[in-house]
């Protein structure tokens, strides 16, 4: 197949120089009720980018064996045209859109998802706190590769989409005109999307588009300013902290459960789940029998 470009090692001058004029932008023209920038936590987020490089790197090695072990035993082969890879692309952000929202709703997919969620600002540096755990979200694009789809050219859809998803992480643009806020992820969705208050709360999951979350009942305006950050803040700009703290939660959690309904409960439900209160749990005996 044709040689795919890797658009995300392109696009890093792009991210500096964009990120390097939102901070003037911020400083020239501030705006008292935004969240704005704070030098340890753009560190934290330019750190976590770096290092997501790396692991990713690594995880890649384990995901692109499962991936072309698929690929070889379908008979299916789709080509890689001009117009085939724009139906890839959009095959990859409607399997995004289940994945984003699956890393929302089960706990141990969240505890690698939460880290893009931990900062209480929501700038363009925001867009490069990216997970070191990213080995989560592989099964759900198995399809796309047992449909024919070569795993290189999953892997440039999946770049494509990750590098529009950069510049939505801003506070300095305002609604777009109508059609493309209809359509396309913007700003203003994913505004919505990092906010932390009830109404706001696992919306607006859409990579490049925005008419999946309009589909499937997920999508919310951005109405009231939103409040960025986690129902529970951390108080760290420790890259490994940031990394791992959802992750040393559960292991807290199921080590305290008092029964096996319950650790699947920790690990398996929303993030908030918890145990209803004077719901007789099947003895322990029983579960491990």
């Amino acid at each position: 197949m044709p040689n795919l470009p890797d658009v995300v090692v392109w696009s890093i001058p792009a991210f500096v120089l964009l990120a390097v004029i939102e901070m003037i932008s911020v400083r020239v023209h501030p705006d008292d009720d935004a969240a704005g920038y704070e030098t340890k936590d753009a560190a934290a987020s330019v750190s976590m980018g770096l290092g997501s490089l790396f692991f990713d790197a690594m995880w890649k090695i384990p995901i692109v064996l499962i991936y072309d072990a698929v690929y070889t035993l379908t008979p299916l082969r789709v080509p890689v045209l001009w117009w085939t890879v724009l139906l890839m692309l959009l095959a990859q952000d409607f399997f995004y859109y289940w994945s984003h929202r699956g890393h929302h709703v089960i706990r141990i997919l969240w505890a690698c998802h939460v880290v893009h969620h931990s900062s209480r600002k929501f700038n363009l540096t925001t867009a490069l706190r990216q997970p070191w755990t990213s080995l989560t979200s592989w099964p759900f694009y198995l399809p796309l590769i047992a449909l024919g789809v070569h795993p290189a050219a999953l892997a440039f859809c999946s770049s494509v989409s990750l590098v529009y998803q950069f510049w939505i992480h801003t506070e300095r643009i305002d609604k777009l005109p109508r059609w493309f806020e209809f359509t396309l992820n913007t700003p203003s969705h994913h505004r919505v999307h990092h906010a932390s208050q009830g109404g706001y709360l696992d919306r607006n999951f859409g990579g490049i588009l925005i008419v999946w979350d309009r589909l499937f009942g997920s999508f919310t305006p951005e109405v009231e300013r939103p409040v960025y950050g986690l129902t529970k803040n951390i108080n760290t700009f420790n890259p490994i902290k940031v990394a791992t703290h959802e992750y040393v939660s559960i292991v807290k959690d199921v080590k305290a459960a008092g029964s096996w309904r319950e650790r699947a409960g920790r690990m398996f439900r929303g993030p908030g789940w918890q145990p209803v209160a004077g719901t007789p749990e099947p003895a322990e005996e029983t579960l491990t029998a």
